[in-house]
């Protein structure tokens, strides 16, 4: 079943499929619902990729921006308030910057990896559990923006929590278990309630007899549209990092607007070596998550090193995300037409540096102390590697039990060797006449990744356990048990 593969919800299986038999979960009814229920106060955040893509539904070139009729038609559609998660995404990067300026000088836990899209992260939870803790421990833009919304909205407005009803509308289809993740809930209550894609919002516009094309453009409500460039860019792969090393740089040189425009090449992966302050930082950007594999697997076995590396599991980023409109592989220069359209909307913006935000510092300056921030901002991960929970029987002791034995088979263990060590083990039981009074499980998950391979004899726990060291337990258990 679909539940128990280590599916990530990006969506690439339904832009590729070709014959069309897959198509996303829709969500839509539910918005309706929401908007036709007058006890909901229902607003709405945009994600930055979707200005650049909705368009093409109705007509519009690709990398067009579109973010004026989108705004306008929300309102039609009967939405209370339309905000910009790019407003998040600005608070993302302050927090991410902090702490990504944190590390650097404590020389810790490094490269960081960004944390802003849910398919990498569930893709490190299942597969690199152990690197979990390289992870900027940031929500992403969406749950930032949620969490911060419901926060703070409810008392302006005089209503309960439970009453308002925030919707996202995100290129992206993990976006979707994202917000149904436990740990972005209060009390049961949801940050973000529904989301719905690019591609479901063309379809709501149009179901509601809107001239997308002939509408006059709209604004967004404030505070919580007010975005820089910097959080508009974040939907083209490089732009989290660009808008990072913004924010580092005007840090360490205060008053500094610095673009680095060679983290904008649209290629699969990019080392860049970027001087910030007295130190060099180098820095990795790959979107697609085979290319993510290979390049995690290299900083893994010591061949790579660097400070910071930001995953997109979507080549070419949330501008190729699994709920845009659907793009032919002969169209490849479409994609690069979206994330052309987020830089000139960064060109066009006031203020190009997150910390430059006038809402977002006053924010910090009135109620975001660092507790707070961390409260409402920040979130943990979880080890995702156990697909089966219950442990699977390898052999059963046929007489009197000599031996308890047990070895994580998770992913990380797995990649560390356990699957070796078994079949060694297992060939010394026998060899030694050993195997029949041995009762032998597989697990898949003894959460200490780090240490893996896992072994248990008797009770015992060995990490990062060899055969010589499995030899010498399994002879002490045999000698104690006569």
């Amino acid at each position: 079943p679909l539940g128990s593969i280590e599916c990530v919800n990006c969506g690439q299986c339904i832009k590729i499929c070709p014959v069309g038999a897959l198509s996303i979960k829709p969500n839509i009814e539910q918005v309706w619902d929401a908007i036709y229920d007058p006890a909901k106060t229902v607003v709405v955040q945009v994600a930055p990729a979707v200005r650049v893509a909705l368009g093409e539904y109705f007509g519009f070139k690709p990398g067009t921006v579109s973010i004026g009729q989108i705004v306008t038609s929300l309102r039609l559609m009967g939405f209370n308030k339309v905000f910009d998660t790019s407003f998040g995404a600005d608070l993302t990067v302050v927090e991410e910057g902090k702490e990504f300026l944190g590390r650097v000088q404590r020389g810790e836990d490094l490269p960081q990896f960004t944390s802003c899209c849910p398919a990498w992260i569930k893709f490190a939870e299942q597969y690199y559990p152990d690197m979990l803790g390289n992870l900027s421990s940031c929500r992403s833009p969406q749950q930032m923006f949620g969490s911060l919304v419901k926060d703070k909205l409810p008392a302006d407005l005089g209503i309960s929590r439970e009453n308002l009803v925030m919707v996202s509308v995100m290129p992206c289809t993990a976006k979707k278990f994202e917000a149904n993740r436990p740990e972005f809930k209060v009390d049961g209550n949801p940050d973000v309630d529904i989301v719905i894609t690019t591609a479901e919002l063309g379809l709501m516009i149009k179901e509601s007899g809107i001239r997308f094309d002939q509408i006059e453009p709209g604004s967004f409500d404030m505070p919580f549209g007010f975005k820089t460039g910097a959080g508009v860019i974040f939907g083209s792969s490089g732009g989290v990092t660009e808008a990072v090393l913004r924010y580092a740089a005007a840090q360490i040189h205060k008053g500094v607007n610095t673009e680095f425009k060679q983290l904008r090449n649209n290629h699969d992966t990019r080392v860049v070596e970027v001087d910030l302050g007295d130190r060099k930082l180098r820095m990795a950007l790959v979107s697609g998550l085979a290319n993510a594999r290979e390049l995690i697997d290299s900083i893994r076995s010591g061949e790579e090193h660097f400070d910071l590396v930001e995953v997109m599991a979507c080549r070419g980023g949330c501008v190729n995300g699994g709920g845009q409109p659907e793009v032919q592989h002969s169209q490849g220069d479409v994609i690069t037409a979206r994330a052309g359209g987020l830089y000139t909307s960064d060109v066009m913006s006031q203020f190009h540096n997150s910390g430059d935000n006038p809402y977002i510092r006053d924010l910090y300056a009135k109620d975001l102390t660092e507790e707070r921030a961390h409260h409402l901002l920040h979130t943990v991960f979880s080890n995702r590697s156990r697909i089966i929970t219950d442990a699977i029987a390898l052999s059963t002791a046929k007489g009197e039990r000599k031996l308890s034995m047990s070895i994580c088979f998770g992913t990380s263990c797995f990649l560390r060797g356990s699957q070796d060590l078994y079949t060694r083990v297992m060939g010394y039981l026998r060899e030694k006449g050993l195997d029949e009074s041995t009762e032998f499980t597989a697990s898949f998950c003894g959460n200490i990744c780090k240490k893996g391979p896992v072994l248990e004899v008797n009770g015992q726990v060995l990490e990062q356990c060899t055969f010589e060291m499995a030899v010498e337990k399994i002879e002490a258990a045999v000698g104690d048990n006569g």
